[in-house]
């Protein structure tokens, strides 16, 4: 049990080294050669930063089905040549007016056939319903279900977390926490972003990109004042001036594969350069073939961003998008076109901005309570058990090396809790090194020689202490995946404490009274 071969306490000192060179970049700024240079990641309550809490619109969401609804019954009624009057969307759902009495069971089928629904249920493939119809003197109501919305409430908001995280790694910044909460809210913590306000200008962007053509039959001055034809629209530009737009989209921002913002060969003005997928890429070569000469609009959240005239066919699928941008525009436009659309608006119900000054605050504190919290055990463990307790001294100050090396190393985010945890695990790796060196006292009293009463001492305690430390390495896994936040961030520096204490405490702490009891051989134990 005492015995280690030279190739264990060569792999032992192996491992220990490289956790001590893991953890020096967080210590120094010495890079070692093929070694990782990685440093802990500091959360925002340590590093300073911006704090949102964002909701889903969900009645954009129910406006957008209800709108796409009636689209989708007013095509299919007119496929099959049934009559109808009264088309419009309803809040949550969709009405119509069919002309003969005897066609409306076979619009009612035919509606019905337009559900999309599932029952979200794997294990059950039958298809359920979207939405119910109701029929009364002629008049069809479809409105959408509660659970049907709901799930379009939960999908759209795990595709925004996509998107803000996309649109986020845009700007650089590393390790932002972002997390559901609730049916369709999102909390965000983006830590070492210092200007907040062009993270709110980012997510206050749907991004929802087309390209239309402008309708050149009459001004959008002279449509506004008789009237707008039903195939276009009037959308205005950041300066206010108004286009009178078609409403088919030519191609849709999806096709998108690239944006990059870069500049202007000839007036060296910013601009985004962008790039279709092939099937984007043709449907744009068709429509700039067939339009030569004419303006189309590049319309972004429902504002025209630039209305070029089509010089000649654009072929090879790519193009540039020119508006009058700065630098930062021209960044910002073109991360969200990279990201994509968001599925619905975001609103802001909750800011705050951390500084770094309140965050190095923390970081003090923090170091503080660790040290003082070092401080003490290594008193207590030195004066209760003498020579082991030096040895096991050695160890702990090893355990907090290993932690920070192996928290740099995963790339975790430490936080205030985090801290707490680390603190916490300098105080449970004593429990190991006072169970064992309890039980070597109980041998060496009862009679035992010294080798054979550490021997039979740390035989007997290793049941105790994995049983101890898997069930709290059990509860700190718990709070990692059912927790949130700072949660996190304490059963993460928790569960890495307790695997290198009970490492530390077992192994380190053995082998080195192992090697002063073989070459010593002590015929009596002094506690």
């Amino acid at each position: 049990m005492l015995y280690f071969s030279n190739s264990k306490i060569l792999f032992l000192l192996i491992i220990c080294v490289f956790g001590f060179f893991l953890a020096l970049p967080n210590f120094s700024k010495i890079n070692i050669p093929f070694l990782p240079s990685q440093t802990i990641n500091l959360g925002l309550d340590l590093r300073g930063g911006s704090y949102l809490l964002l909701e889903v619109d969900t009645d954009s969401i129910n406006k957008d089905r209800s709108q796409s609804l009636v689209e989708d019954i007013r095509v299919s009624l007119r496929e099959n040549k049934i009559k109808y009057i009264g088309l419009r969307s309803l809040e949550s759902g969709a009405e119509v007016r069919i002309q003969d009495s005897l066609k409306i069971k076979d619009a009612e089928e035919l509606i019905r056939d337009l559900n999309n629904g599932t029952s979200g249920n794997i294990f059950n493939t039958q298809k359920a319903d979207e939405f119910s119809i109701t029929a009364s003197d002629n008049l069809l109501q479809v409105i959408l279900n509660d659970s049907s919305l709901k799930e379009k409430y939960r999908l759209a908001v795990l595709q925004s977390i996509e998107i803000i995280r996309r649109r986020i790694d845009g700007l650089g910044v590393t390790e932002p926490s972002i997390q559901r909460q609730g049916n369709n809210r999102i909390l965000l913590e983006v830590p070492g972003l210092d200007d907040p306000q062009r993270l709110k200008d980012l997510l206050g962007q749907t991004a929802k990109l087309n390209f239309r053509m402008v309708d050149v039959s009459v001004s959008a001055g002279e449509a506004k004042r008789t009237k707008v034809p039903s195939r276009s629209e009037i959308i205005s530009d950041t300066d206010g001036i108004q286009y009178l737009v078609m409403k088919k989209i030519l191609v849709s921002g999806e096709r998108l594969v690239d944006a990059q913002a870069s500049f202007d060969g000839t007036t060296n003005s910013p601009i985004v350069n962008f790039r279709f997928d092939t099937v984007g890429g043709k449907y744009f070569a068709k429509a700039t073939s067939g339009n030569v000469g004419k303006p189309f609009a590049i319309v972004l959240d429902n504002q025209v961003i630039s209305a070029p005239i089509i010089r000649s066919p654009i072929l090879g699928g790519s193009g540039q998008i020119e508006g009058g941008f700065s630098v930062e525009e021209a960044n910002n436009l073109a991360i969200l076109l990279r990201a994509g659309a968001l599925p619905a608006p975001l609103e802001i119900l909750e800011e705050k901005t951390i500084g770094p000054g309140l965050g190095q605050d923390s970081i003090e504190s923090g170091k503080l309570a660790t040290i003082v919290g070092l401080i003490g055990v290594l008193l207590f463990i030195s004066i209760s058990y003498g020579r082991f307790g030096i040895y096991a001294n050695f160890a702990l100050i090893l355990n907090v090396i290993m932690i920070v090396g192996l928290l740099s190393l995963l790339q975790a985010t430490l936080t205030l809790p985090g801290i707490a945890g680390i603190v916490l695990t300098i105080g449970m790796a004593v429990d190991s090194n006072v169970i064992i060196f309890e039980r070597i006292r109980d041998e060496y009293a009862n009679g035992k020689s010294p080798f054979s009463a550490v021997e039979s001492g740390y035989s007997k305690s290793l049941g105790t202490i994995l049983d101890a430390n898997v069930t709290t390495l059990i509860a700190s896994l718990v709070l990692f995946f059912l927790g949130t936040g700072p949660v996190k961030g304490f059963a993460v520096t928790l569960s890495v404490g307790i695997i290198t204490s009970v490492f530390t405490a077992f192994v380190i702490t053995r082998l080195i009274i192992s090697i002063w009891l073989l070459k010593n051989k002590p015929t009596e134990l002094s506690f």
